[in-house]
């Protein structure tokens, strides 16, 4: 009987024991666990806008880290300034069965500075927390409200922000007075979101369930026309005491025109050095050049953050003063000086980066996406746009950080989006010429290669040579360019200025064992140092157009003194491929007893279907067989 009773007890204990579990991994359905590192398992995002300076967000997730690759989505990182508050956080651990293991202690919330290294003062701090990983997978639950003390932007739905990443159920709702305009933009959402009400308060909430994995595919298009997306912008606003409007790009450019009235006034030292400068110049755009330089070896560029200083730039007498400024307090400093001499310019507002989304952003829906501040200066043929950050840029280059993107302009009637410069198929070169000769015994090779990179292609090789030392960038040299085994002997550059900048490299090598010696034979890589990666894997069920937004063209030729006493058994034969995205051509040549090598490949921008899966993988097969493509010589006899 006792027996009994204790074994119903342990049921009992069981039974209850289950009821207490959370987020078993068990739970998980099969088809979110494939490419996943982590599982979104459960959102609940609520948006309250309570005034014009006051918005709420409380944000309720669950996450279950699968492996190691996926435990920086568990990682908590609040960032809060003047303008955003943190009212509170809670979180919890659980195992991979669901148990808990332990609850969130504040003392565990670490608070620190999030000052970038770019400033010297900002305000901006940042809570962390991490529960760190006990064993794999287990879950994290966090509760985080914050308080935003104004309405200049509203947080968006990204139910899944990364790739990798599964959701079960994300929930996002807006709350706002009956009244209130508010403005969103859903991608990648079937269907309406739900209203209801609250009182006098109208309730919008959108939601989505069992995502699978996005796994980013070869040149894929944007983000957001992978995920499913809510983007949330205000129709009027408010932020510490300046009030504006949202509805179209005119009114977000009204709105950063009065921010900059009245910050233009230069002190009088400062209008005489303008005198002085552009005196005796004859164009407006020598007087612009010649002030950017005045610009550049007079101020740099340091970032300083402070509620509406986010957005607002400090006057043109503090940069005078004090020698440095953000990108906007620069870019309204150029502004100033140009104003001096009678030149007309235009504060541009941009999104500034390297990435596919930083060079696109949502054209038919004002928002604030931008995280940049450019100048233009309109000409009488053209416009010279200039980076006011940059003590080393060329007046009119903007390159891949701000080039080939939309602009906010800013004038007397608001604002109007802009194309910046675009750099395309002729001005993004890199054209290389090898000379070289080889030992016949060992398979090495002494060789000159002369390589000149222009426009984008030379952006990143500057900024290596303005940030590195040279033992350092020898040291990358002897690392990256992909051969073996070899050695950089001598290295120089040349910079060339201008609107179209352009770097012509310099090097010496000994390639070990660059040919293969086998028995009497040499087999030799015509292709040096530019071959393409590994081969694009046709997708018969790829779901997304394929997305190249930037053209360049490459050009090598090289050409090897061979060693005496050998003759020809096998070249390869020319290649040559035209398609709607791209170009491919290569040829071989033995004269005499040189081997003269040629390639040429043109990346075309273009937004390609993905029916063309097979098309595509079928050219890069051809150039990848083609760049590793050997020249077979034997020894005679």
């Amino acid at each position: 009987m006792r027996l009994l009773i204790w074994m119903a007890m342990m049921l009992v204990s069981a039974s209850l024991f289950a009821a207490d579990k959370k987020y078993p991994v068990s739970e998980i359905p099969l088809e979110l666990l494939k490419n996943a590192h982590a599982v979104k398992r459960m959102e609940n995002i609520r948006i309250e806008l309570v005034s014009s300076n006051k918005t709420v967000v409380r944000r309720t997730y669950a996450i279950t880290v699968l492996d190691r690759d996926g435990a920086g989505f568990a990682a908590l990182e609040e960032p809060y300034d003047k303008l955003k508050s943190v009212r509170s956080i809670d979180g919890w651990l659980y195992d991979a069965a669901g148990n808990e293991l332990r609850k969130l202690k504040t003392k565990e919330i670490e608070d620190r500075s999030a000052i970038s290294n770019i400033s010297i003062y900002e305000d901006s701090r940042v809570k962390r927390h991490s529960f760190g990983a006990p064993a794999y997978p287990y879950t994290v639950v966090y509760d985080v409200e914050v308080q935003y003390n104004h309405s200049f932007y509203l947080e968006s739905w990204y139910p899944q922000e990364a790739e990798n990443v599964s959701v079960m159920d994300s929930r996002f709702s807006v709350v706002t007075p009956a009244a209130y305009n508010l403005r969103f933009k859903a991608v990648n959402y079937s269907g309406a979101p739900q209203v209801t009400t609250e009182g006098s308060k109208q309730v919008r909430t959108w939601q989505v369930k069992n995502l699978k994995p996005i796994v980013r595919p070869f040149a894929a298009p944007l983000w957001q026309e992978m995920a499913t997306i809510v983007y949330l912008a205000p129709s009027e606003f408010q932020i510490e005491g300046f009030n504006g409007v949202m509805s179209s790009w005119q009114d977000l450019g009204a709105f950063h025109a009065q921010l900059n009235k009245g910050r233009d006034m230069l002190p009088p030292n400062i209008q005489a050095e303008v005198v002085r400068i552009t005196t005796g110049l004859k164009t407006d755009r020598e007087k612009a050049e010649a002030l950017y330089k005045y610009l550049q070896q007079n101020t740099r560029y340091i970032s300083i953050q402070l509620g509406i200083g986010g957005w607002q730039p400090f006057e043109a007498a503090f940069v005078a003063q004090k020698g440095y400024g953000d990108c906007k307090a620069l870019s309204n400093y150029m502004y100033s000086l140009l104003k001096a001499a009678g030149i007309k310019s235009h504060y541009a507002i941009i999104r500034a980066g390297n990435s596919k989304e930083a060079r696109n952003i949502l054209e038919d829906f004002p928002m604030k996406q931008s995280n940049h501040v450019i100048l233009c200066v309109p000409l009488q043929r053209d416009s010279l746009w200039l980076e006011c950050t940059s003590q080393t840029e060329s007046a009119g280059y903007l390159g891949s950080f701000t080039g080939n993107r939309k602009a906010l302009l800013v004038d007397e009637a608001g604002g109007r989006l802009v194309n910046t410069p675009r750099y395309g198929l002729a001005e993004n070169l890199q054209l290389r010429t090898i000379t070289g000769k080889l030992d016949g015994e060992t398979g090495n090779l002494q060789a000159t290669v002369v390589t000149q990179f222009a426009a984008i292609q030379q952006d990143e090789k500057q900024q290596v040579l303005e940030q590195t030392t040279k033992e350092e960038l020898k040291k990358s040299l002897n690392e990256d360019l992909g051969l073996a085994t070899y050695d950089v002997v001598n290295f120089s550059y040349e910079q060339k200025r201008g609107a179209l900048p352009h770097i012509v490299e310099r090097l010496d090598l000994a390639v070990n064992r660059y040919a293969t010696v086998s028995g009497k034979r040499l087999f030799i890589l015509p292709n040096l140092l530019n071959k393409a990666g590994s081969p694009y894997i046709a997708e018969p069920e790829r779901k997304f157009d394929f997305f190249f937004d930037l053209s360049y063209r490459d050009v090598d030729s090289v050409a090897i003194e061979l060693p005496e006493g050998y003759t020809l058994e096998a070249l390869p034969a020319p290649v040559s491929l035209k398609s709607e995205f791209g170009l491919f051509k290569s040829e071989v040549k033995l004269t005499g007893n040189k081997l003269l090598y040629r390639r040429e490949r043109e990346q075309y921008a273009g937004r390609y279907k993905p029916e063309k899966s097979a098309d595509i993988a079928q050219f890069y097969a051809a150039m990848h067989k083609a760049d590793n493509a050997r020249v077979v010589l034997v020894k005679k006899e």
